[in-house]
């Protein structure tokens, strides 16, 4: 068993260097490309003039009220699902009650940037400013699609007769979900790479999980787009009021998920501070613990699922020495018996489990005393190693502190701590990867 070394106190003792958040090149490149095309685009319109300025008003109205609407998902993703979906059905409008659409891509993608701007003027007004990194994207996709099928509208418009008793309406709706499949495979794949560079996780893993979280609501203002565009040729522009409606029902169905998100881990991070201030364990211990257990899951490809049970499973790996009569000295586990370890881990797990919601993140705090083996949660021995290796560092900035508890751990390889989990530890703590 490893021992606990007392690491010496400081004002700074939960902040290190290498946590700072590093900034990747691809956001300053987004915003540059938004910036560029914003402006191509509003002195076009200058230059021209707006072509049917009754519509462009109406669905740069929409934009902007869809961007005051606006929403944090899980994992901070800003969306704004009425916007986009407006500022899409607008991309890809053909007529409006038989009247042809005749505006061009560079007008699209100025009624959409003027739109989206005034939309976050009133969240900056009160001191909540908007994701650049989101509205970037959000005006890209949009110029995307504008760029690829306004040239050929009129073409497409014209040659299958749509809007007549014998037109191919088909036609249309192919190339609309088509062009919407491919803008969101394409801001899949930067959200993804933005959010890799970020978190420090794989670009694949990274990929998956925005599928999972995001791709849901994005087919559905995808398609909501398409049938806006599609509705606008009998319905006029009470399309817009018809189609938004859906969306803001999905929209406060995905904030209420969110918020319930959010309470948990509110309710999750109050529990992990009572061993702490009850004197069990050391100050910031379980936030350092799970801010570690963090970085060694996203270096081994866990999941954004997997990752959220760990973090909840390493917040509140220690509850279970409120149980104790005399608490261990310093709260390290690592210097008790392998029995009393356990005990406190199948403890912690029981209360863990009374709250009907945290199962599996109760499993993972009773197996975390486990040797590694068949059958271990990966979430478990993590906890273990990044538990050991706070209780040798604690909050110290020292490097050869730090360097002798890795060496400790190296050691202690096999029979206690899993050498997968033990060579992220290594990876996360020398390449400043928490």
């Amino acid at each position: 068993m490893t021992t606990r070394q007392r690491p010496s106190r400081s004002p700074r003792s939960d902040s290190r260097p290498h946590a700072r958040r590093r900034i990747g090149p691809g956001l300053p490149l987004l915003g540059v490309a938004a910036g560029l095309l914003t402006v191509a685009g509003v002195a076009h319109v200058a230059a021209t003039g707006l072509v049917e300025t009754d519509v462009a008003i109406a669905f740069g109205a929409l934009i902007a009220c869809g961007e005051l609407a606006r929403m944090t998902m899980p994992g901070n993703r800003e969306t704004a699902p009425i916007s986009t979906a407006a500022a899409l059905g607008y991309a890809m409008l053909l007529d409006v009650e038989g009247r042809p659409a005749g505006h061009t891509a560079l007008q699209v993608i100025a009624v959409t940037a003027v739109g989206v701007i005034a939309g976050a003027l009133p969240h900056l007004a009160v001191g909540r400013p908007p994701r650049m990194e989101a509205m970037a994207r959000r005006l890209l996709a949009v110029a995307l699609v504008a760029v690829l099928y306004r040239p050929f509208s009129g073409e497409l418009y014209a040659s299958t007769g749509y809007g007549t008793p014998q037109g191919q309406w088909w036609l249309p709706l192919a190339a609309m979900v088509t062009l919407v499949a491919a803008m969101l495979l394409a801001d899949v794949a930067v959200a993804a790479a933005l959010r890799a560079g970020r978190v420090r996780t794989a670009l694949a893993v990274a990929i998956r999980d925005e599928m999972r979280i995001a791709g849901p609501l994005g087919a559905a203002v995808g398609a909501s787009g398409t049938l806006l565009a599609l509705a606008s040729h009998s319905m006029g522009l009470v399309a817009l009021l018809v189609f938004a409606a859906p969306l803001l029902v999905t929209q406060v169905a995905f904030r209420k998920y969110a918020g319930i998100r959010a309470t948990y881990l509110q309710t999750v991070r109050a529990l992990a501070r009572v061993p702490e201030v009850g004197g069990y364990v050391d100050h910031g211990h379980s936030r350092r613990v799970s801010r570690l257990s963090l970085a060694i899951g996203r270096e081994l490809g866990m999941s954004e699922p997997e990752l959220l049970e760990l973090e909840y499973a390493a917040l509140m790996h220690d509850i279970g020495q409120l149980s104790l009569a005399d608490p261990i000295p310093g709260g390290a586990t690592v210097l008790t018996d392998r029995g009393q370890a356990r005990r406190i881990a199948e403890l912690g797990a029981e209360v863990i489990r009374k709250t009907g919601v945290l199962d599996r993140v109760a499993e993972i705090v009773r197996r975390q005393c486990d040797a590694p083996g068949p059958g271990v949660p990966t979430a478990s021995r993590i906890i273990k190693v990044a538990n050991a290796y706070d209780d040798l560092v604690g909050g110290s900035d020292d490097r050869d502190r730090a360097a002798a508890a890795l060496e400790r751990l190296r050691a202690d390889t096999g029979e206690e701590f899993d050498p997968a989990v033990v060579d992220a530890v290594v990876t996360v703590v020398r390449t400043g990867g928490q």
